[in-house]
C-alpha cells in the first residue's frame, strides 16, 4: 500500500453521493492542482477532470475541466493574461477583472489555492472575488467571497451570492479538510 501524501487528498461529498480525488504538486517555480469529481449532480451521473495551473505567487494562469455530466460532454479552458483579463474557451470574459482565482463550485480543492495565495494570519480577514464555474452557472462568473482566519487551521468562509456561510477546517498542508454540509476529507 503506498505511503500517504500531504500534497493529496481523498473528499467524500456530504449532500449527493460523491468523492473527489485531487493532488497539488509543484512545477518548476509554479503549481498545478489536479484532481477529479465524481458525484450525482441532482440524479444525473458526473466525472470532472480538472486542473489549475498558478505562478509562484498562488495567482492562476490558466484551468480546465473536462468529462460529462449524463450525456452531457464537459470541455472547458480558462486562461487569465498578466493584465487580468479572462477567456473561457478563447473567447473574453467581462466583468472579472478583479478575480485573480479560479473556483470550481463542484469541488473544494480550489480554496487551498485562494488560501495560500492569502496567507492570511489569525484574526486577518480577506474578501476574495473570484472567477467561479460551476457546471449549474451560465459560464465564468464573478464570486463575491470573504475568508477569515480563526485559528491555526480554520476560517471562517462567506459567499453571499452562493448563499453559504461556515467555519472551513482545513489540514496541516492546507488543503479543507472540513466544508460543512458539502465535503469532508476521507481519513
Amino acid at each position: 500500500m503506498p505511503a500517504m501524501a500531504d500534497d493529496a487528498i481523498l473528499w467524500e461529498r456530504l449532500d449527493t453521493p460523491g468523492h473527489d480525488a485531487c493532488r497539488l504538486e509543484r512545477r518548476g517555480s509554479e503549481w498545478q492542482l489536479s484532481g477529479t469529481a465524481a458525484f450525482a449532480a441532482g440524479s444525473v451521473p458526473t466525472c470532472l477532470h480538472y486542473a489549475v495551473a498558478c505562478d509562484s505567487q498562488w495567482r492562476t494562469i490558466e484551468g480546465s475541466v473536462s468529462g460529462w455530466s449524463g450525456s452531457q460532454a464537459v470541455a472547458v479552458r480558462f486562461r487569465r493574461t498578466s493584465g487580468g483579463s479572462w477567456t473561457m474557451n478563447d473567447r473574453a470574459t467581462d466583468a472579472l477583472a478583479d478575480c485573480i482565482d479560479l473556483d470550481f463550485g463542484f469541488t473544494p480543492a480550489t480554496n487551498i489555492l485562494q488560501l495560500r495565495r492569502l496567507s492570511l494570519g489569525i484574526g486577518d480577514r480577506a474578501d476574495v472575488p473570484v472567477a467561479w464555474f460551476d457546471l449549474e452557472a451560465d459560464g465564468l462568473q464573478r464570486l463575491p467571497q470573504t475568508y477569515h482566519r480563526i485559528s491555526g487551521h480554520a476560517y471562517g468562509y462567506v459567499s453571499p451570492s452562493a448563499g453559504y456561510a461556515a467555519e472551513l477546517e482545513v489540514n496541516a498542508f492546507g488543503f479543507v479538510r472540513i466544508y460543512p454540509g458539502l465535503w469532508q476529507q476521507v481519513p
